[in-house]
This record gives structure tokens, sequence and C-alpha cells, in this order.
């Protein structure tokens, strides 16, 4: 079924062919300490081993004035399916963090785990044997990979998540690289005398990355339309019986370029649970033997669902998993955003929702929230939760212990009385300064632009409203911003392309409204469009909606046809 015979094969098939199953000389490439950056394709195989070379824009003219090379790090991103994550193990990465990366802090990420930023070479392999002694590794987490799969934080209902996040971690344990690379260059593991072989994701690997989700539905807090392969949970009688699967989701695009598109997944089905790595593997070896490896800008699995067709795509599965569809159970998603402070969990265990702005947990002034997190860890019992809306839950805390930490989380800032919903409902990529593909900011940008949100709200006579606001640095979707009722994508220095029309529960997504717009220009249409939605808006009609009845932008149906006329 693959078109690619006939073109000529991107470079990172070379790349991937020519690695040694991911090996190239990384090894060789920690010694040479000319440079603090990879050399020649180590720079792009470094990703297969969950970290990406960065710098710090920010200083990158000072240095190159001085003759400096930019000051080459890593960022690294652990595999941590669903999320889980121990208070020994949070103790460690803090730890680590604080004593061997340039910025000090842990970043909780939309991919549901945790990133370090700024680790210099010689702290690259102490990094990835501390994760190892406490049971965590990075593998797979960026490359043409199937990267770490996602599970709705949900501990109220602790049987039917418990199940959930078992295939979760089952799923990320079955289609993770069988290459013995990671263990050999980073754990000084012996090579074995035996031959390399990768049975689900081919000698090169995917054509490109590859994103998985197990969902409880009313939730939709992993935004299941923004990832290749999704398995929605469908229980009964407070037992999970199996999942309808939805395939072809993807949020990234280039600008400039039509051919590029956000794109909602499509519904195949309802699958037992027994068939659920059949069905993944399935899924990731048509992707393997049918995704473009002749332009990487076009080789998502959204793309060959586009270019093959839905129903082609869907009997291949069905052939290779040895299974049939059927028809998909009936589920509803309510809501997509974390449910803050304590809830009851069913087995009585008490679970404490934090609110991190954009992730970032570090000690800030006046509010210590990394000590504070790092004190809860030395005397929580249960575990703690990473949600896919970079924020941490505290979770299975028995009732003796819910006010010593409740006590320490307010200590040291990590409960908030005063922060709104419209804050707790808006999120930001990392962008600069480290993201080497960032165009404008977002992290940094995010904070101010809420601000000015809520003014614009309140002065409308909607403060106790809220919209689901996101701001992404470049194209590529780290923020899921063409998810959002307000989606912003960074087209330059202090310019976006302003997206509206995403509906409260992720399964709509916007469309762009005003192109390359500065940040005042953006709150001046925003005051606008908030000042119309106050006066004319319907019974509960949330902004997404009412920008589409009032005319204001189109619906997109089909991303493909849709989003850009």
């Amino acid at each position: 079924m693959s078109d690619n015979q006939e073109q000529k094969l991107s470079d990172n098939e070379r790349l991937k062919r020519e690695s040694n199953f991911l090996r190239g000389t990384i090894a060789q490439d920690l010694k040479d300490d000319l440079t603090g950056g990879f050399n020649g394709d180590n720079f792009q195989l470094i990703r297969f081993h969950g970290m990406y070379q960065q710098d710090d824009r920010d200083i990158r003219a000072e240095r190159a004035k001085q003759k400096l090379e930019p000051l080459h790090n890593v960022m690294l991103r652990c595999r941590l399916p669903g999320g889980i994550i121990s208070p020994q193990q949070w103790l460690a990465i803090d730890e680590f963090a604080e004593q061997h990366t340039l910025y000090g802090s842990i970043r909780l990420t939309t991919r549901q785990t945790f990133q370090f930023h700024g680790v210099l070479k010689p702290n690259i392999k102490p990094m990835h044997q501390m994760l190892n002694r406490v049971g965590l590794d990075s593998i797979a987490t960026a490359g043409d990979v199937n990267r770490n799969v996602l599970c709705t934080s949900n501990p109220v209902e602790s049987e039917v998540h418990q199940q959930a996040y078992e295939w979760a971690v089952k799923i990320s344990e079955h289609l993770l690289p069988k290459t013995r690379a990671y263990a050999e260059i980073w754990l000084n593991e012996e090579k074995l005398e035996t031959t390399d072989e990768e049975p689900i994701l081919g000698s090169t690997y995917l054509p490109r990355k590859f994103k998985t989700t197990v969902v409880i539905p009313p939730q939709n807090d992993v935004d299941v339309h923004a990832n290749d392969l999704n398995f929605v949970a469908i229980a009964e009688n407070g037992q999970l019986v199996g999942f309808n699967v939805l395939v072809g989701g993807g949020l990234a695009m280039t600008h400039g370029d039509k051919a590029t598109f956000p794109r909602k997944a499509d519904d195949f089905g309802f699958i037992p649970l027994d068939k659920t790595l059949a069905v993944a593997e399935a899924v990731v070896s048509t992707q393997r033997d049918w995704g473009n490896r002749s332009d990487r800008k076009n080789a998502k699995t959204k793309y060959t669902l586009e270019r093959v067709g839905v129903e082609t795509f869907k009997a291949e599965v069905e052939k290779r998993a040895g299974v049939t569809f059927a028809p998909s159970r009936a589920y509803e998603f309510t809501g997509r955003g974390d449910r803050f402070g304590w809830v009851e969990g069913v087995d009585g265990k008490h679970h404490l929702t934090l609110f991190i702005e954009n992730g970032r947990i570090l000690d800030f002034p006046g509010k210590p929230l990394k000590t504070g997190c790092a004190e809860i860890a030395k005397i929580h019992q249960g575990d703690f939760r990473l949600t896919a809306n970079q924020n941490l839950i505290v979770a299975g805390v028995a009732p003796e212990q819910k006010a010593e930490i409740e006590k320490i989380a307010r200590e040291h800032g990590l409960i908030e009385p005063d922060v709104s919903v419209q804050r707790q409902n808006s999120m930001a990529c990392v962008a600069l300064p480290t993201c080497p593909l960032a165009m404008a900011e977002a992290e940094r940008y995010l904070p101010g632009a809420v601000t000015e949100l809520e003014q614009i709200l309140s002065k409308h006579g909607m403060a106790e409203e809220h919209i689901v606001f996101r701001v992404t640095g470049c194209p590529n979707g780290c923020g899921r911003a063409m998810l959002a009722e307000i989606g912003l994508v960074g087209k330059g220095p202090g310019k976006y392309n302003l997206h509206l029309g995403g509906d409260s529960y992720g399964t709509r997504i916007p469309k762009m409204y005003r192109e390359n717009i500065s940040e005042q220009e953006i709150m001046q249409e925003l005051d606008n469009l908030i000042g119309q939605w106050a006066a004319k808006r319907q019974a509960q009609e949330s902004f997404g909606d009412f920008v589409i009845r009032a005319g204001v932008v189109k619906a997109v149906v089909n991303s493909a046809k849709d989003f850009y006329d």
C-alpha cells in the first residue's frame, strides 16, 4: 500500500537504517569534550533515547560574540505510562534536578510525564543511571516510535482506573523498541552476542512519531483527538470490559503548507480486552508499512488514513490483528480539565489535585513549589499522578494524613485560593528559551495573557466563566492549541495565528480567525468577541460554540477540507 518505493526516502530513513539499531556513535560522542553537543546523526538518534539537544536561546547571541558555541545541553523526557510515580522516585528526580540541571526545575508536560531541562553532557549518563536505580527510564519518549502512553488521571473510580492504567502500561511495554542500545550506552550493560530484531517497529522504526492514550469517559483529559491511537475505556458494573478504538488524530501542521493540517481521530469500533495488544500492534505495524517515508511532513498516521482511506486502513488492522471491530459502545465526554482540590475515591482514600501553572515545578519567590512537593513526598504513603494538563495529584491519601499534607501544600504555595477557573483551563508548551523549534513565546507569555483574559471576562460580566485557552510557540502542537476554544500558534516574535471555535470537550478543531497578529491585537479581538458572547449567548453556551453559531468562524468538520477554506 506504500507509495514510497518510487520516491526518494527522507534522510531520517538513512539515519535509522545506518544507526545499528539506534546506537550510532553516541557512546563515542559522550567522550568528546571539545563540544557540549552531539555530532552528526547522533543529534537525532539521542531522541530515540528520550532526549533532545537544546541550548539557551536567550544567551546564544552573547556566547557567539564571545566566540563560544551555544550552551548545548539536553532535555530528557521520562517514560511514565499513565503518569504514576512513587514518592521515593519523586525525591530522586527532585534531587537530580536541583544538583545537576541548569534550571533546577521539574517540568510536568502535556505527555503526562516529567522533563529535565538543562542537563550538560557530563551529567547525561549519570541521569540515566539514576533513573534506572529508581525503576524509571526514558526509552522511546521521542523519535519515530510509540511514545509515552497516556491514561486518564481518575483516582476516584479506583478499580476502573487501576485496570485502565494497567493496560496503558501493557501497551507501552508491548510497543517498546527491543534494541539493547539504551542499556548498553547508558547503563553499561554488555552487548550480547545476538542479532537485534524489531518485530513490531521494524529495523527502520516508524515513519514518524506515534502517540497513544487510554481514556476513561466522561473525562477527556488526555485529548484523544491529538493522538494516533486511542483506547476509550468501556466499563460495565464497575469493571472494564473493552475499548472503543480511535485512530488517526494529530494536531501538528506546517505554516504555509496546506497539505498539513490538524485532524480528529476516527472511531474504528469496539474490541474486548483480550484483543487490546493485538490491535495496538496492528495499528502500529500498518502505519509502519504504509506511512510516508519520503515526506516527514506527511508521515503521521493521520495522513496515511487520508491517503488510503479510513475503511481500507481499518480493514488492514482487522486482518493483522485477527479481529472484527464491533459497533462502538456508547460513551460521552463531559469535561477534560482536572478536578482541583480534594476528592474522595470509592475506596475511602483522598486525592489532592494541585494546579501547577505551565507545569513548572521550581522554588519561586514566595512560592517554593519544588520544596513543597519534596516535603509532601517525604511523608506521603500513596503515589503522585501527573496529569496530561500539566498538574499534579497527590493520590491515595489516608484520612489521617489529609490535614498534614494540605498544610504543607498551603505553606509552599501549592494551594492558592485565588487561582481563577480561567487560569486552571489555560495551557502552554515550553517554547523559548529552550525549544529550538519555537517561533514565539508560550510558557513565559501565558501567565500575563491569562491575566488580560481574566480582565476582559470580568469587564463583560463573565468572571465566573472560562474559555479553554492554549498557546503553542510553533505549529507542532505540543500545547494542544488545535483543540482549544481559543488557540494561539506562534508565527514569529510576539506574533501568533489566532484560532477560534474548538469545543469544551476536545472534540472539535478550531479554525484560523486572524493570521500573524500581535499580542495587543489578540486581546483587542478577544475583547470584542467576548463582549458579543456576553450579550448574545444562549443558555450555558460555551465561547467555542458561540463563535460558530454567530458565524464568526465556520465549524471544522472535515479538517482536510474545512481547515483552510
